[in-house]
């Protein structure tokens, strides 16, 4: 047998997921939202911002993006001025509520490359907060989410920072690889839109998973893995390249 290259026995496999609509059954900021109005921490008026979306979105005469548009809006213009601490609150009961609300398919593929040691990386755009408390339980290694504006005293001021940082999911995965010493050899990426088609790309086994029609086009045109979960079946399309 070929003697390795010093520490290539040392890099670990890297995977990556998309969490919203990917892992998660829903989205993270919607139930953010919702919980807020719920707990009064934002007005209900707040919803009239993104319930014709839905409503059109549940009828098939509106699309997802859309819908979710108006949801980031309705948190954008809701969240300055809410106390930090109030706010993580509210974030954790939510995500102790929601935390089994998982794909099977996706749930069972992070279990099983964590028992096989994969660094397992969690991108998301929904807030940190309760991205890190969603994702931990699962066993992620490296967790990125939005980070909110917080005032000296401890208000939220409404903008973000480090967009950067999580904007090109792709620039995230170059970091993580770099900063850990992992290696992509093996690799394995998982994202539901064309959002996800930067780190797709650069993964040994890409996986489409209830891909939006833009992804899914992507997905035809390079022979991507295309896996769907419908009530309780989990199927896999084979695009023709």
């Amino acid at each position: 047998m070929a003697r390795l290259p010093t520490g290539t026995l040392r890099k670990r496999k890297i995977a990556v997921f998309d969490i919203d609509g990917t892992i998660f059954r829903s989205s993270l900021l919607i139930e953010c939202v919702e919980a807020m109005i719920s707990a009064g921490l934002f007005p209900e008026e707040a919803r009239e911002l993104y319930a014709g979306m839905h409503r059109k979105w549940l009828d098939r005469k509106g699309t997802y993006e859309k819908y979710i548009a108006a949801v980031v809006q309705a948190f954008r213009r809701h969240i300055a001025g809410v106390r930090e601490v109030d706010f993580i609150s509210v974030m954790r009961q939510m995500v102790r509520a929601q935390r089994h609300r998982v794909y099977r398919y996706t749930r069972d593929l992070v279990a099983s490359l964590r028992r096989r040691g994969y660094y397992l990386i969690a991108v998301s755009h929904s807030p940190r907060y309760m991205v890190d408390d969603f994702a931990r339980e699962l066993g992620f290694d490296k967790i990125y989410g939005r980070v909110l504006g917080v005032t000296k005293a401890g208000r939220f001021t409404g903008r973000a920072r480090h967009l950067s940082v999580i904007s090109d999911k792709a620039k995230v995965l170059r970091r993580v690889i770099e900063k850990q010493g992992l290696t992509l050899v093996g690799s394995v990426g998982v994202g539901d839109s064309e959002a996800d088609v930067g780190f797709l790309e650069m993964v040994e086994t890409p996986i489409c998973f209830n891909p939006n029609a833009a992804l899914l086009r992507v997905a035809k045109r390079r022979g991507w893995k295309v896996v769907v979960e419908r009530k309780d079946v989990v199927y896999e399309i084979r695009p023709e390249r």
